[in-house]
């Protein structure tokens, strides 16, 4: 018995393999690129925490909240090739995820391996409080101290040498924050949780 005859390729074959080829020779040179790029930047996440906590003219009148709120905000960027730019950056306090305060910040340029502290002031002005969370302060107020949570948004650009990265929202939860209404107390500081 007779081989079979060799095959002969078509030329849409050889195409077919050849755009094949291409296509995993371009996946191989993005994926060294990623990794070369990484492995020269070697990111690492950004560290958030309350470092001091104040409070003034804390009322609660007919479930109508006036206070005034003024935090630091020790924001640390490790990186030693990636500096920040915050462009936008909001401020919340909210009690029983109900928003008493907010306020924006001036946006800012943070260097590669800075620690910036940030004065972040918040003013609750006659806030309606809903539900029960008047009753919850005025118990809480009763200990001397209320457990408030600080929530920053803010919209940020990496910056790697001269390229610039594209914003990108940052999210940054503070909890629990415990706020002494009498200064004579001590604070401890508080992490923060990240999102990015």
């Amino acid at each position: 018995m007779e081989p079979p005859p060799p095959q002969k390729t078509t030329a849409r074959s050889r195409l077919v393999r050849l755009i094949a080829m291409i296509l995993l020779a371009l996946i191989v040179l993005v994926g060294l690129a990623v990794l070369i790029t990484w492995l020269a930047v070697r990111p690492r996440h950004l560290q958030y925490s309350i470092e001091d906590r104040s409070v003034q003219g804390f009322g609660l009148s007919h479930n109508h909240l006036n206070a005034s709120f003024y935090f630091i905000l020790r924001a640390h960027n490790p990186n030693s090739r990636v500096s920040i730019y915050y462009d936008k950056i909001e401020a919340v306090v909210t009690y029983k995820d109900q928003t008493v305060a907010f306020n924006t910040v001036a946006p800012f340029h943070q260097p590669r391996k800075n620690v910036t502290h940030l004065g972040v002031s918040l003013v609750a002005k006659d806030v309606g409080l809903f539900g029960d969370v008047g009753r919850q302060i005025r118990r809480e107020k009763g200990t001397g101290q209320i457990e408030v949570e600080v929530n920053v948004k803010a919209r940020i650009r990496f910056k790697v040498g001269v390229w610039k990265s594209s914003r990108r929202t940052l999210r940054i939860d503070c909890e629990p924050v415990l706020v002494h209404l009498s200064s004579s107390n001590g604070f401890e500081r508080t992490s923060c949780d990240v999102d990015l």
